[in-house]
C-alpha cells in the first residue's frame, strides 16, 4: 500500500484533493497534516474523516522534528504539498507569515524528504525510485497580462504580491532540489480555484455570501480585472496526473480556459441566485465598488497546452457549468 502525505489537507483544494484520491483508489493511505489555521476547517473533511485510509496531523510544516518524525513513522512514497498561505490582502498586512510558511516550510519538507528518499544526489535508496514531491503553486508568480497573451511554463516570473513573490521563492527552491540533488519533483502552476470548501474571504463566496445576506457585494476598482478559472475538481484530477505521469523536474501550469472579469462574475452569480432564490430585488443592486487593492495585478490567463497535449488532461467544466454547482453548495452552507 502506497502512504502519501498530503499537506494543507484541511483547506480548500487540498480537503477537495484528499476526498478525490480517497475515491478514485482504495490501495492508498493519506496522512493529512494541516495547523488548522483560519484557512483550515473541520467540515471540509467530513466526508473522508472516517476513512480507514485516511489519518489527520494537527501540525506545522515549519516544524522540522515533526516532519521527520511522520516520515520516519510513515516511511511516505508521495508527498502532495498544499499547504501555504494565501490570501493576498492578508499578505499585504502581515506577509511575515507567508515568508515562513511558504518559504521556510516548503523548505523544511523538502529537505527531510530528500534524506528520506535519497542516499547521496542522484542515487535513490533502495525502494524509493518512484517517490515523489509534488508541489502546487500558483499563476500569481507570472505577474500581470496585458489585455492579450497567456502565461506558460516558460514565462519568466514577476511577482507583484508578498503572497506570489514567497510562492514564487518557494516554486525556485523545488527546482533547485531537482538541479541539485536530482529529487524526483514536480510543480504545478493553477490559475484561480472555485467550488465546494472554499474560504469565505475568497472573491466568489464573499459574492454570495453577501448576496444571500442583502449586503453590498463589495468588487475592487472598476471590475475588469481578470482571472482564468478552473473548477476545483478539474484542478484535481490534474494535480494526479501530473503526479503519477509527469516529467521530473518540470512544470506543468494548469487552468480553466475561462477568462472571466470581477464583474461579469458578480453579475454572473447575482443572475443564477435571481433564479435559485429570487427576492424583491435584483442581487445586481448589491454591487458596489471599492478602492482597489493595492498592486491588483490586472489580468492572468494561463496556457495549459503543456498538460493538455503531453499528459492528456482537459478541464471538464466551463464556467457557467461550474458556477452553478458552486453557487448550490454555498447557499446549502449559509442557509
Amino acid at each position: 500500500m502506497k502512504i502519501y502525505l498530503v499537506t494543507g489537507g484541511a483547506g480548500f483544494i487540498g480537503s477537495n484533493f484528499i476526498e478525490y484520491l480517497l475515491e478514485k483508489h482504495n490501495n492508498i493511505k493519506v496522512v493529512n497534516l494541516d495547523l488548522m489555521t483560519y484557512a483550515g476547517n473541520e467540515s471540509n473533511m467530513r466526508s473522508f474523516a472516517g476513512n480507514e485510509h485516511y489519518e489527520f496531523v494537527k501540525g506545522d510544516i515549519c516544524n522540522r522534528n515533526l516532519i521527520e518524525q511522520l516520515f520516519e513513522k510513515h516511511d511516505f512514497d508521495g508527498v502532495y504539498h498544499f499547504a501555504a498561505e494565501s490570501h493576498v490582502d492578508n499578505s499585504i498586512s502581515g506577509p511575515e507569515k507567508f515568508i515562513q510558511t511558504n518559504l521556510n516550510g516548503t523548505f523544511t519538507l523538502l529537505d527531510v524528504a530528500r534524506r528520506s528518499w535519497l542516499d547521496s544526489p542522484g542515487r535513490l535508496k533502495r525502494g524509493k525510485e518512484g517517490a515523489r514531491f509534488l508541489h502546487v503553486s500558483t499563476d500569481e508568480v507570472y505577474g500581470s497580462l496585458g489585455k492579450e497573451g497567456l502565461f506558460k511554463e516558460s514565462t519568466p516570473y514577476s511577482p507583484n504580491s508578498p503572497y506570489s513573490a514567497s510562492k514564487a521563492g518557494s516554486d525556485f527552491i523545488v527546482r533547485s532540489y531537482f538541479h541539485t540533488y536530482g529529487m524526483n519533483v514536480v510543480t504545478t502552476n493553477c490559475s484561480n480555484n472555485y467550488g465546494p470548501n472554499q474560504h469565505d474571504e475568497k472573491l466568489i463566496p464573499t459574492i454570495i455570501r453577501n448576496a444571500v445576506k442583502g449586503n453590498p457585494i463589495p468588487i475592487y476598482g472598476d471590475g475588469k480585472n481578470v482571472r482564468d478559472w478552473l473548477y476545483v475538481k478539474d484542478h484535481c484530477a490534474g494535480i494526479e496526473l501530473v503526479f503519477s505521469n509527469g516529467k521530473v523536474g518540470e512544470t506543468y501550469n494548469i487552468g480553466g480556459r475561462n477568462e472571466r472579469n470581477n464583474l461579469y462574475i458578480a453579475e454572473t452569480i447575482c443572475d443564477i441566485l435571481n433564479r435559485l432564490k429570487p427576492g424583491l430585488t435584483s442581487y445586481r443592486d448589491l454591487i458596489t465598488f471599492v478602492a482597489d487593492r493595492p498592486g491588483h495585478d490586472l489580468r492572468y490567463a494561463i496556457d495549459a497546452t503543456k498538460i493538455e497535449t503531453e499528459l492528456g488532461w482537459k478541464a471538464q467544466e466551463n464556467f457557467e457549468s461550474g458556477i452553478e454547482k458552486t453557487i448550490k453548495y454555498y447557499l446549502e452552507k449559509y442557509q
